[in-house]
């Protein structure tokens, strides 16, 4: 098994593992910088009793830079540069910042500036040399889940299709589909496998991880009937069965609304309620967004003039949403289209839209546009977290065409979101039927260990201008 759930949220071991590693890693990084600074003055030597704790927290906060732009996953999709070049953003930029910020708030004591310069030199090169190694000694093809499909119909080769963008990052091989009977065969012949009379015995040969079950008609005809029996004979061989819904959830991080049953909804292990965490996030929600007001004010301010400057109208741009539990709200935005921008009602945004100001165009690029909902949070109509609020006008539209879409409301909206890390942006209903898979996988498995994972790997998103229209 290559992944563990971690609080309703599945983690990749070999990601794991790696960043585990890598923690250790920085840690000695740490060591190494004050024995540097011991033998290279002019800074100042760091007492052992002291060291610990500066190594904790600069592993820890390069940890998190490190996932906040997506390196691991670079690795893998981009190549061997693309991750040196992310690791050089993360470490040097991203790092040495919130070092920085540490010391200042903190103190110098915990985070001297020797430790800071020395650390994240020392660090910067063993973890490249640890992720060379990595790839070039570990062979990723015996880390990957072996899996077979029982079905090679529509459903087979949707969940193919939808695998295979992702298919080097989550750890999965499928080594063939196996039709049942009357079922019209659409993946390709290579993939075919002939049912097995023994189905233990092929499961043990072929090295077996996983049996996902994905027919399009899971009765049969001529009698036959679901081989119910030989599928638990696995199990209690150790080789376990999914559901296609259940795979798709798992690996990657969306549920398909197509497999989607409503009494799935009810009975799964998901869609719960928790008073104490409802309390925790909004809490945390103030904490945050208040922070973010006494630091971010004076960007706040220069947009404002800026946006003013620019073009004729309001500085803020405000329009109604739909919030929790279908609850319309006002968010609030800094104006960064033309005032007469929809004179002719409301319309999704377009890449390169015509409508947007040249100030606009770089405050959408740097979300400063987005810096005035920390108000919506504070009033409690958002959170930091959730599906994105979409326009009454949009939803009663989206809704009428795509099954389960008032289910996203079931959360509160947010300033950042797990469909806006897996998908770009959306104009168009096929595009809010893709999000809406994410949205809902969120909605499920919320907790505050996803939060805090989509709040770092939310910076990627900031930096790089992912998403933007």
């Amino acid at each position: 098994m290559s992944y563990i759930r971690l609080n309703k949220h599945y983690v990749h071991l070999p990601y794991l593992f790696l960043g585990l590693i890598e923690a250790v890693l920085l840690g000695i990084a740490v060591w190494v910088a004050n024995w540097i600074v011991g033998v290279y003055p002019p800074y100042e030597v760091t007492p052992v009793a002291s060291i610990w704790r500066s190594a904790i927290v600069f592993s820890l906060v390069l940890s998190c830079c490190t996932l906040s732009m997506g390196v691991y996953a670079a690795m893998v999709r981009e190549g061997f540069s693309s991750m040196v070049l992310r690791t050089l953003v993360s470490f040097f930029l991203l790092g040495s910042a919130a070092l920085f910020l540490v010391g200042l708030v903190f103190g110098r004591e915990l985070m001297p500036q020797g430790l800071v310069f020395w650390g994240v030199l020392v660090a910067t090169a063993s973890v490249i040399i640890a992720r060379w190694g990595f790839v070039k000694v570990v062979d990723t093809a015996q880390l990957k889940r072996r899996v077979v499909i029982y079905g090679a119909g529509v459903r087979a080769q949707k969940l193919l299709d939808d695998l295979a963008p992702s298919i080097d990052v989550i750890g999965v091989k499928i080594i063939g589909c196996i039709p049942s009977a009357d079922e019209s065969v659409v993946v390709p012949n290579e993939l075919i496998i002939r049912e097995p009379s023994d189905w233990v015995a092929f499961v043990k040969g072929a090295q077996v991880s996983e049996i996902v079950i994905a027919p399009d008609e899971r009765r049969r005809a001529a009698g036959n009937v679901f081989p119910l029996s030989q599928f638990l004979d696995c199990k209690l061989a150790g080789i376990p069965s999914s559901d296609a819904l259940g795979f798709y959830e798992r690996e990657l991080g969306k549920i398909d609304i197509g497999l989607l049953q409503p009494s799935w909804m009810l009975f799964s292990d998901g869609f719960k309620y928790s008073k104490r965490r409802l309390l925790a996030k909004r809490l945390f929600d103030i904490a945050l967004a208040s922070v973010f007001f006494l630091v971010l004010w004076p960007f706040m301010l220069l947009t404002a003039i800026a946006v003013r400057l620019d073009s004729p109208g309001p500085v803020l741009y405000h329009q109604i949403r739909v919030g929790f539990n279908g609850r319309h709200f006002r968010i609030y935005k800094f104006r960064s289209m033309r005032q007469d921008a929809e004179k002719n009602g409301a319309m999704w945004a377009q890449k390169n839209d015509a409508r947007v100001t040249r100030v606009g165009a770089f405050i959408r690029n740097t979300r400063l546009d987005e810096l005035p909902q920390l108000y919506n949070v504070l009033a409690g109509s958002m959170s930091f977290v959730g599906p994105r609020p979409e326009r009454p006008e949009f939803v009663a539209d989206l809704s009428r065409q795509i099954p389960f879409y008032e289910m996203r409301h079931k959360v509160k909206p947010g300033l950042m979101g797990w469909a806006q890390l897996k998908y770009p942006y959306g104009a168009s209903a096929e595009d809010a039927k893709n999000k809406l898979q994410y949205d809902l996988y969120y909605t499920k498995n919320h907790s505050f260990l996803m939060d805090m994972l989509i709040m770092i790997q939310t910076v990627e998103i900031i930096l790089l201008g992912k998403g933007v229209h």
